[in-house]
């Protein structure tokens, strides 16, 4: 018999909803539809919005979302929503609610991702994934998670505010691309170089923008999207020199969290690679992910990957929400 269950991926940019039956074999999705942010002021909304146009009822809801799942209050990070875990799901009828951190969904779906929607990078490519396995990806925000275990004796999600953590410069440049941040920013986190504005920030910190402090607009500045579409037309030399840049930010940042995890996997996940994977793939990525000293042997035996699974959020809340009712 049929059992349907609303599942969720709230980001900082869109809000994605589909249905999945509990009771099918494996998990699925159905019904997706994408939702922006901005064209509603609340989840409440955007979520009620969705259900009318399907015309479903489920009793059970899974929803990732881009925040700390702490309590009842949930406010996103990247987003000016803020809700009552409570008032939620009255609101939308629902008999249960299970909310989890994004990326924790992310690693949800890690066992149950076929070996053609991961693309190796280094290494060998195991279905499924061998643990442990760090997943970080970039997007609006940069979200880092852990997974731990095996399909044989289960598996452990932890999710993190990894993407947080202090930015950490080896060379020059990433010096002063981290002065020209913490004049706009003050203190300098990761996320302020590998998320939607990171591109952004360190072309103009390359450009020589004078960096303006925040909140304030930062004039002079172009649009991530821009930067990677002048970059891959190979007419802009600034361009150019930023997405490299920001490649190999991105490969000394994954190879922390996987020194930090132990890792036997690191699977990348995230928009914003999948707009360039042919330039990040020749990238200095893997360069700066190996490049850990005395460590780089260890670093070698680890296998990498990138998600390509077109919504891996909401394949990671169907299975949360499976195991949710099997519970």
């Amino acid at each position: 018999m049929t059992e349907l269950a609303l599942i969720g991926d709230i980001g900082g940019t869109n809000a994605r909803f589909a249905l999945t039956d509990v009771s099918s074999a494996k998990p699925g999705i159905l019904h997706e539809q994408t939702e922006s942010d901005t064209d509603f002021h609340s989840l409440r909304e955007a979520a009620l919005h969705y259900l009318g146009t399907i015309g479903a009822k489920p009793a059970r809801a899974a929803l990732a979302v881009a925040s700390p799942i702490e309590g009842d209050e949930i406010t996103l990070t990247n987003r000016d929503w803020s809700f009552n875990r409570g008032a939620l799901q009255r609101a939308l009828g629902l008999d249960q609610l299970q909310l989890i951190n994004d990326f924790a969904a992310i690693a949800w779906s890690a066992p149950h991702l076929s070996a053609s929607n991961r693309l190796p990078i280094h290494g060998t490519l195991a279905t499924p994934p061998q643990g442990p396995v760090t997943l970080i990806g970039a997007g609006t925000g940069l979200g880092v998670a852990l997974l731990t275990g095996s399909s044989e004796h289960g598996w452990h999600i932890v999710p993190t505010e990894g993407g947080h953590a202090s930015f950490a410069p080896i060379d020059n440049e990433e010096r002063a691309i981290a002065a020209w941040l913490g004049v706009r920013h003050g203190r300098v986190s990761n996320e302020r170089l590998l998320s939607g504005h990171g591109l952004s920030n360190i072309d103009a910190a390359l450009r020589g923008v004078a960096p303006v402090a925040a909140p304030a607009p930062q004039s002079g500045s172009r649009r991530s999207k821009d930067i990677v579409d002048a970059a891959l037309s190979g007419k802009d030399a600034d361009a150019e020199r930023a997405l490299r840049r920001f490649c190999r930010i991105y490969g000394a940042v994954a190879g922390d969290a996987a020194l930090l995890h132990g890792a036997n996997t690191v699977l990348i996940a995230g928009g914003v690679v999948l707009h360039f994977l042919d330039f990040f793939r020749a990238s200095d990525f893997m360069d700066a992910f190996l490049a850990k000293g005395r460590h780089t042997g260890y670093m070698q035996r680890m296998t990498v990957q990138v998600i390509t699974h077109p919504n891996p959020g909401l394949l990671g809340a169907a299975v949360a929400v499976r195991a949710a009712a099997a519970a």
